[in-house]
This record gives structure tokens, C-alpha cells and sequence, in this order.
């Protein structure tokens, strides 16, 4: 099956992000280069601290060499383009408000309209477009999903045990992750790992589900030191759902808090891969026994970081292992 995230895209996707990704390597070399041309060209007086500058000369170069990457698939790549934009949103703003407290040159704004304004539109136009086609069209029609119980029944794990049957057996504590390059889906696996043993002390087996092919978490598991948990591909979101994980809105994923703990989520070591799926999907966690839901945590917004461990003794063992 071909990687639903490598979509045909218009080409002038491409020569905009190409030229976004050469203006800002000129730039960012530039002022690496000859950090004070910019207040050469304004007449402003040169700053005492060059590095300084010259620190945001190689920031803004390494967004060009982000651009250029992106540009072989706007589609695929989008997080990168949403990085791009946010930053042109929010240094005009950054600009306004310090011009209106008097901390910021007019001067300044001269750069505006060729580093931040003139790509907002096509910027805004490739995110909708990356919107449009990770909306859930490869999904399962809403029409179609089945009931939690039937999709329980219906769905096996990669080693090909189905889930209902080990969930007669055993409570399970299901985990949906958002897709496996997401910085928060690591950071939820590297959390696994330090509470695996206290879920399973509880009477309950983890279980994994993503969005991506048989296989595909494997690399991903054994790095994060989880080889050998339960894994549930899921590439048409029939469980997710069932299990009613819907797609996120603008604020879940990137809000203020999202953009602050996905740093700090990265500085921890989980860093962002490959988009694999809808990365406008949402998670959950579930205990799932006797071949229905039994306890349920759906996300609030993308960053969440629940307790497994609390959920998973939120229903206890005994509890669990009555007949529904």
C-alpha cells in the first residue's frame, strides 16, 4: 500500500517554498556573515553584542533548509510549514507590540514585508490544503463504524491474537497514539516504559494502537525500549473511531501550550519524525475487558499528558474482571 500522505501536489506548493527556503539561507548567511548590514541598510546604531544577531542568522537559515526539505511534499511536510508561519505570524506581532511600547525602531519594519507578509497566503494555502487531505478521506465512512463492541471483536493485534479474545482474558489498557513521528506520541512511549511495570502489577496488558502499516511502530518500540507490547495497526481509523477519537481543532494541536510543551518534549529527547497517518488525529487511552469499553480518557488537547498508571487502577482488577 502506498503512504497516503505522499499526495500530488500543485507546483507552485513547491517553487514557493524553494524560493521561502533560498530567501532565508541569503538572509540567515548574511547575517551570520555581516550581522550589522541590517542596521547599516536602516541607519540604525549597530548592536554591542554581533553573536547575538548572528544567532538569529543561523535560526532563520536553518528554517530555509526546513523549507527546502518540505518542498519535495508540502503535503506530507506540513508541520514544518506550520512552524514557518507561525514564526511570520508572530514576528509582526512581536514588532507591533514593541513599537507601540516604544522598544522597537520603526525602522525595523522593513523587513517585514519581504520576510514574514508576502507568505501568509500561499503558506496559509498549502496548510488548508494539507487540512483538506488529511481530513479523514482514507478513513472509514462515518456511516460504517461499528459499534465499540463489534470493532472489538473484529480487530487483532500485529501477532495476529484478536482483541476481544485477550480482553476475556485479561483487562486491557489501550493506548491510541496520534502517529508515529508526533513529538507527544514519543513522549507518551517514553512514559510507558517508566509505568509498564506498575499497569501490568495492576492485572492489565498494554496495548498499542496506531495509525500506520503492520510493522511500522517496530523500530520506533524497540528504541523506546517497549519491544514486545501488544501493537494494533489501525491505517483506516476503524477502532479510533469506534472508540469515538475524533480529529483535533486548531487550538488542541497548536495551541500556546502545545507550542510550549512540545519544545520542552523535544529538549527531553522525543524528537519529531516522519508524519505517518492523519496528524490531525486526536488520542485516548481505554481499559478494555470482556470485549467492551470499561473505562474511557479521550484526550483534551494534543499535548495531555495523562498518568497511565492512574488509569489504569482506575478500575480495578477484581472490577474488571467481572462479566459485562
Amino acid at each position: 500500500m502506498t503512504d497516503r500522505a505522499n499526495a500530488d501536489h500543485p507546483r507552485w506548493m513547491s517553487r514557493w517554498l524553494i524560493a521561502a527556503g533560498l530567501y532565508n539561507l541569503v538572509w540567515g548567511g548574511l547575517t551570520v556573515l555581516y550581522p550589522a548590514w541590517l542596521f547599516d541598510l536602516t541607519g540604525l546604531p549597530a548592536p554591542g553584542y554581533p553573536f547575538i544577531w548572528q544567532c538569529v542568522g543561523m535560526v532563520v537559515g536553518v528554517y530555509g533548509l526546513g523549507y527546502l526539505a518540505a518542498a519535495r511534499d508540502p503535503i506530507r511536510h506540513w508541520p514544518i510549514v506550520l512552524v514557518g508561519f507561525l514564526g511570520k505570524v508572530f514576528g509582526p506581532m512581536g514588532y507591533a507590540i514593541g513599537l507601540a511600547r516604544g522598544d522597537v525602531p520603526p525602522e525595523f519594519g522593513v523587513t517585514l514585508p519581504t520576510n514574514d507578509l508576502i507568505w501568509w497566503v500561499p503558506f496559509v494555502m498549502m496548510l488548508y490544503a494539507a487540512f483538506r487531505f488529511h481530513s479523514g478521506s482514507h478513513a472509514v465512512r462515518d456511516e460504517d463504524v461499528p459499534a465499540p463492541e463489534q470493532a472489538i471483536e473484529s480487530a487483532r493485534i500485529e501477532s495476529g491474537e484478536s482483541l476481544a479474545e485477550m480482553s476475556r482474558a485479561t483487562a486491557l489498557l489501550v493506548v491510541f497514539l496520534r502517529h508515529a513521528g508526533c513529538t507527544f506520541c514519543r513522549e507518551a512511549l517514553a512514559d510507558l516504559k517508566v509505568k509498564r511495570k506498575s499497569i501490568e502489577s495492576q492485572g492489565k496488558r498494554l496495548v498499542l494502537v496506531h495509525q500506520g502499516e503492520p510493522g511500522g511502530l517496530d523500530a520506533l518500540l524497540h528504541r523506546q525500549g517497549l519491544a514486545g507490547v501488544a501493537v494494533l495497526s489501525d491505517p483506516r481509523l476503524v477502532l479510533y473511531r469506534s472508540f469515538e477519537l475524533g480529529r483535533g481543532g486548531f487550538g488542541q494541536l497548536f495551541g500556546i501550550q502545545e507550542l510550549v510543551r512540545g519544545i520542552a518534549a523535544t529538549l527531553r529527547g522525543n524528537v519529531l519524525g516522519r508524519l505517518s497517518g492523519d496528524g490531525f488525529q486526536m488520542p485516548g487511552v481505554f481499559i478494555v475487558h470482556n470485549g467492551r469499553i470499561v473505562a474511557s480518557h479521550r484526550h483534551r488537547n494534543a499535548s495531555e499528558r495523562p498518568d497511565y498508571a492512574s488509569i489504569a487502577c482506575a478500575v480495578p482488577t477484581h472490577a474488571a474482571a467481572g462479566t459485562p
